[in-house]
């Protein structure tokens, strides 16, 4: 019953469906309103196979777009032109399609070249221009508001590049390309792509287009007499595949070759023949990324079928990158043309030119500002990837790198952000930063490592090393002929280091030294002339000890240094041996003598304010406390002292200042005795305020960069600068001193210094600051691939026993003297090293005074009163003071305790006869004492009232020595 009903109702609605659909497109039909027709014209190359490729796939995007949109108002109606592979005829085509067909939109041209005038059209009437291939960066959207790229143009792609050249460590690079419009467009962005990563183009190879075989083969011979062997090729598909067929046969896709194409080929591959592909092995490509889909596959099987129906007589073929584009082209000119409705499309004539041409019949076009708008804004997912456009042309999402190997390319790695990553698996994971070795690249000549990028020049001629020639300082570089002056022999330090560098390189460099010489072999210059020449090509490098300057940089590429770095000054030593009557204060500096002095004060302070109540050795008159206090407290440095302490806080505070007192003068006495005995010997100079001042000579090595610096920027008058060439002469002029016709010091670097200190250790130093420079390095032409493998290469040498050996066979083992510079005097101590000393007994000592003030005030709170009437605050605060500080200088003691310790004071007679002072002080104390002991022991004990002792005249015991 249910079923019976169900069928009717399900019948019904299909029905209705089918009749409302058909009575709508029967309304349409019997209104007059069939799809409106747009007209589109499509400039192409027919006769080439690019122009085929795209007339397949635009009519597959027709048919494709209005079986899936079927109810559109509005129809393409494409008007096809051939351009006749010429910028004229795609001129002439385009002024057909706007004059005569009145065109809403043209697709095409092919080239940048041909689309450059049809965009100017364009512009005046205000037909939009859609190419899918114009990608040269020179033709901008943003300089042509109607001019609308449906692709990517070529400055997208040159970081990619770059990220490939950065991966692998290659530096130098030359570019091929087209003398076009399209070629040329590229060079400026792959420049400063380039320069991001420090790299540099040494040579630009231009080739025109009409360029016969014999021109490019020329061309292709100057490459190969060149060291770099990267090449970045960017030019059409025609012209490329000579190239490299040329290329092949001159054996340059062969080891050490890096061939890099642009997605100008790469984006073709699939229409390139067996010939051509063989021919480009181990080369490597870019291209846009594009997604694999279903739909993708689909397009491809039905575009192979049709493009062999149309061109029975073309090899099978594949879509390219640019088929896509084309498709998708048409997709979104479609959309937009629908998103503006059926209204009728018109032409407004506008006077554009003269009259008497066809420029001046052209009409402007109504709707192609609208039109222009909405291609615009058209998005959705195409064939090649998402179809969107930013500022008129299509955004890049990644591009592939594509290897060369087989009967076509395989994908071996993936770029975005400036990321490098190896092709996806199988399950679509991309890697993250590969590194040169994850990219699985068969190179040209089936190599399966990277080349290096550059070779020695294949012209048959060695590298020209040239090398200084001087007179002195022979362990260094030595230039040397035999007697009949027909052979030259080049000897010492750099040469042998250069050498051995030569020979750990991970390939062979044939070399020859060529010294830098006059006709009368004398050196030809100074060293920046020496350096200067390599800038200017006359030696291939530089070889000798040669300073690494920040001058010489700017023209030159220096390797890492293979020496000591600085420069100094060498002075004459003068023996000291009359010391100074002061000499005793020197081996303490004054921030140290100070620091002690206070300690010593504080400390004697702080016994006294502790052992007053309660000893009778720290009572007495009050001119004497101080004297007292600071006899014991110095008298601890010699452990002399003989009053007794009676407090525990005054016994803590000792005991810490003991030990202080204890490393304070066992380091007083151990750096007296090295002033004493060790400081023999000084530098005449050890400041060079002090020579200037003084108006001394000076000298330097002829030849040297530091002459520059003695005279600019140690501001030496010129006529007291002197040069000289050998240790010997070094000696001499020190001798002899400023007054003598000599100088006062010589500057010079610190290994030339280490080699005369090695010859006259005891009569020289080096002395005053030390000024920074790099050390001695080879000399390379700016951007020399030769200057990494060589610096690694140092590395190598000199963190081996080789650098020992060659040390040891021109040296020898002779050390520059032990005392040099700032070491022949002893260092003077200072506050700073004995902050913790300090810190901990002026710690213990105020918090040892701090308790015994705490328990003083404490228990004595009930026994101080003070004038509490004063009407004024301050008054009534000093009178409290006054109260307390009486109460303080008290006794503290029964008498009976307090006579006990008067005994235990030293007498006289057990006393040094420098004491008798003191004994008097304390006689004074036992006089009191005994008087106190007459009175009651109510009136002395603890009494608050009770005034101090006075002093019979003589005491009625005798004193004893208390130790």
């Amino acid at each position: 019953m249910t079923e019976r009903r169900l069928f009717p109702v399900l019948f019904s609605i299909f029905f209705l469906v089918f009749c409302l659909s058909h009575g709508r497109r029967g309304n349409l039909a019997a209104a007059g309103r069939t799809p409106v027709s747009v007209p589109v014209g499509v400039v192409l190359d027919f006769k080439t196979s690019f122009g085929r490729m795209s007339t397949t796939s635009i009519s597959l995007a027709l048919e494709d777009f209005y079986s899936v949109h079927a109810n559109y108002t509005t129809r393409l109606r494409l008007h096809t032109r051939d351009s006749k592979t010429d910028v004229i005829g795609a001129a002439s085509a385009a002024l057909d399609l706007m004059k005569n067909v009145r065109v809403q939109a043209i697709m095409g041209p092919v080239t940048s070249s041909q689309a450059e005038f049809i965009v100017n059209l364009g512009n005046k009437t205000k037909v939009p221009i859609v190419s899918f291939s114009a990608t040269s960066p020179s033709l901008s959207p943003a300089q042509s508001p109607y001019f609308v790229r449906t692709a990517l143009d070529d400055s997208s792609q040159v970081r990619c590049i770059a990220s490939i050249l950065k991966l692998f460590g290659w530096r130098q690079v030359v570019p091929i390309y087209e003398d076009t419009r399209y070629g040329r467009g590229i060079i400026p962005y792959l420049v400063d792509a380039l320069q991001d990563i420090d790299g540099r183009i040494p040579y630009r190879s231009v080739i025109q287009p009409s360029a016969s075989d014999d021109k490019i083969k020329e061309e292709l011979l100057k490459l190969k007499t060149m060291s770099t062997r990267v090449f970045v090729v960017h030019m059409s598909l025609s012209l490329a595949s000579r190239l490299f067929l040329l290329a092949s046969e001159n054996e340059m896709i062969e080891d050490e070759y890096v061939w890099i194409v642009t997605d100008g080929m790469t984006n073709l591959l699939g229409s390139m023949n067996t010939t051509i592909i063989e021919s480009m092995q181990g080369v490597l490509g870019v291209r846009p990324y594009v997604p694999k889909s279903p739909r993708l596959a689909d397009f491809t099987r039905r575009w192979r079928r049709k493009y062999q129906e149309e061109n029975p007589d073309e090899e099978a073929t594949e879509p390219s990158l640019y088929s896509l584009w084309a498709y998708d082209t048409v997709w979104a000119l479609a959309m937009a043309e629908e998103s503006l409705g059926v209204s009728k499309p018109g032409f407004q004539s506008v006077q554009i030119g003269n009259d008497s041409t066809d420029l001046g019949a052209l009409e402007v076009s109504q709707s192609g500002p609208d039109l222009l708008k909405a291609i615009n804004k058209v998005r959705f997912e195409g064939l090649a990837g998402e179809f969107h456009l930013v500022n008129g042309q299509l955004q890049p999402s990644g591009f592939q790198i594509i290897n060369i190997n087989g009967k076509g390319g395989r994908n071996v790695g993936f770029w975005m952000a400036e990321k490098i990553s190896r092709w996806p698996s199988s399950r679509g994971k991309i890697m993250q930063q590969a590194s040169s070795t994850d990219l699985p690249i068969i190179w040209p000549g089936e190599r399966r490592y990277a080349p290096k990028g550059w070779v020695i020049p294949t012209s048959g001629k060695k590298l020209r090393i040239g090398v200084p020639v001087k007179d002195g300082f022979n362990e260094f570089m030595k230039v040397e002929r035999n007697v009949n002056g027909n052979q030259t022999e080049i000897t010492g330090f750099c040469v042998d280091v250069f050498d051995s560098v030569m020979k750990i390189m991970p390939y062979n460099v044939p070399y020859k030294y060529v010294p830098f010489e006059d006709v009368n072999g004398k050196s030809a210059g100074s060293y920046n002339d020496l350096v200067n020449q390599v800038a200017e090509q006359g030696y291939d490098a530089v070889v000798g000890d040669t300073t690494i300057l920040a001058n010489r940089s700017r023209n030159v590429d220096f390797t890492l240094p293979f020496t000591e770095s600085g420069w100094t000054m060498v002075v004459l030593v003068k023996e000291n041996n009359g010391k100074s009557g002061w000499i005793f204060v020197k081996p303490w500096r004054s921030d140290l003598w100070i620091a002690s002095f206070a300690f010593f004060v504080f400390t004697g302070f702080v016994v006294w304010m502790i052992e007053h109540r309660v000893n009778p050795a720290f009572r007495g008159h009050p001119t004497q406390h101080l004297g007292r206090s600071f006899y014991f407290t110095f008298s601890t440095m010699v452990f002399s002292h003989r009053e007794n302490v009676e407090s525990n806080f005054s016994r803590l505070v000792i005991i810490v200042w003991v030990f202080v007192v204890l490393i304070l003068q066992s380091s007083f006495t151990a750096n007296l005795a090295s002033l004493l005995t060790i400081q023999k010997l000084e530098p005449a100079f050890t400041d060079v305020q002090e020579l200037l001042n003084g108006g001394h000579n000076v000298g330097y090595q002829e030849g040297s960069f530091v002459y520059n610096h003695l005279k600019e920027h140690l501001h030496f008058d010129e006529t007291r600068i002197k040069k000289y060439e050998n240790p010997d002469q070094y000696a001499e002029a020190l001798s002899k001193g400023t007054y003598n016709g000599g100088v006062s010091a010589i500057f010079d670097e610190v290994p030339y210094i280490k080699v005369f200190l090695s010859k006259y250790c005891s009569n020289y130093t080096m002395a005053g600051p030390v000024y920074k420079a790099d050390g001695f390095g080879f000399v390379f032409p700016k951007g020399s691939p030769l200057v990494r493998d060589v610096s690694s290469a140092i590395l190598t040498v000199t963190e081996e026993k080789t650098m020992r050996d060659i040390e040891k066979k021109w040296f020898g083992d002779k050390t520059v003297c032990k005392s040099e510079g700032s070491h022949f005097s002893s260092g003077r101590l200072t506050l700073k090293s004995f902050e913790g000393l300090f810190f901990i007994t002026g710690a213990v000592s105020t918090a040892s005074l701090l308790l015994f003030l705490g328990n003083f005030f404490f228990q004595n709170r009930k026994k101080v009163s003070s004038d509490e009437t004063e009407d004024s605050v301050w008054k009534r605060a000093t009178s409290r003071a006054a109260a307390w500080a009486k109460h303080y200088d008290k006794m503290s003691l029964p008498k009976k305790e307090w006579s006990r310790r008067v005994r235990d004071v030293p007498s006289q007679e057990e006393r040094p006869r420098g004491d008798v002072e003191e004994d008097n002080s304390l006689s004074s104390h036992g006089r009191n004492s005994l008087e106190s002991v007459s009175r009651t022991e109510s009136e002395v004990s603890y009494s608050s009232e009770m005034e101090s002792p006075r002093m019979p005249a003589d005491p009625p015991f005798q004193i004893t020595v208390a130790r």
